[in-house]
């Protein structure tokens, strides 16, 4: 059965009320059609691993084109979807304001704020423009009904400034300015996550595990984490293995890479039933 945006979205924040649970990152329908077929409950799209699919690099592609990538999303999947909706597309208040209201009116779930400025010298809004920020996203979303899920992100570790203190100062104030979630993305010590899991509580935290990790999903449930992304994670393995498959090509003239590929036959089978 077709769930309505609306169901979805109940859906979804009822997945943050209790246990952890994984929430795959797409970055085409292809993709989302397969995670959901894999039996995820909700999906988030990645902005790094949708630019690479285009031929960009990650924050490279316009507000127009991220906001069309996520009604493709929407409507290739029944799961719940999280947008990976970067710093808004905008630095002040007003403007994420109308980034939010758009980017809601694709039917997303959900969708995270960040901190970052997209300034390699400046790389975090101070805490007082962050918070209005999110502030100003938080209104978007109660002006169109309020049941779109809102995520605060403290970029410190990926803006290289990795202090715990002051992401946890940011994702308190996060909180307190209505965001659903928290996330700071970079976090991977038990000491890191505990950390922010209790600063935060009872609000849920992701959790980004977008590599090897020595934590396993019972250890990360065990730590309070609600939910755990991978982000670019399953893109760059599929990147990784097509970079290998090339170059034995280019480098070797040899065919050795398409070892363990999927068969043409499943793949049909599989997507078969999305063809009309």
């Amino acid at each position: 059965m077709t769930r309505t945006v609306a169901q979805k979205r109940a859906d979804f924040r009822a997945l943050h009320e209790q246990g952890c649970f994984v929430i795959p990152n797409p970055w085409d329908t292809g993709s989302a059609r397969y995670l959901q077929g894999l039996g995820f409950k909700a999906l988030a799209t990645t902005s790094s691993g949708h630019a690479w699919s285009e031929g960009f690099a990650d924050g490279a592609q316009s507000r127009d084109v991220v906001l069309a990538h996520l009604r493709d999303i929407v409507a290739a999947t029944d799961l719940p979807v999280n947008a990976d909706f970067e710093n808004g597309f905008a630095s002040d208040a007003q403007g994420v304001a109308e980034s939010v209201r758009l980017a809601v009116e694709t039917g997303v779930a959900g969708l995270s704020i960040e901190d970052s400025t997209g300034d390699a010298t400046n790389p975090l809004f101070p805490i007082d423009v962050a918070v209005e920020r999110l502030r100003a996203a938080r209104k978007a979303i109660d002006a169109a009904g309020g049941d779109t899920l809102l995520v605060g992100r403290a970029e410190n570790f990926f803006a290289g400034r990795p202090d715990l203190d002051d992401t946890i100062a940011r994702l308190k104030a996060y909180a307190e300015a209505g965001a659903d979630c928290l996330y700071a993305p970079g976090i991977k010590t038990r000491e890191q996550i505990a950390a922010v899991v209790a600063a935060v509580a009872p609000k849920p935290v992701n959790l980004l595990v977008g590599g090897v990790s020595e934590l396993t999903m019972k250890d990360i449930a065990e730590l309070g984490v609600r939910r755990v992304s991978v982000g670019g994670g399953l893109a760059r393995a599929a990147w990784g293995g097509f970079d290998r498959a090339a170059r034995a090509l280019a480098e070797h003239g040899r065919f050795d890479g398409f070892e363990g590929a999927a068969a043409g036959a499943d793949l049909n089978g599989f997507f078969g039933r999305f063809s009309s």
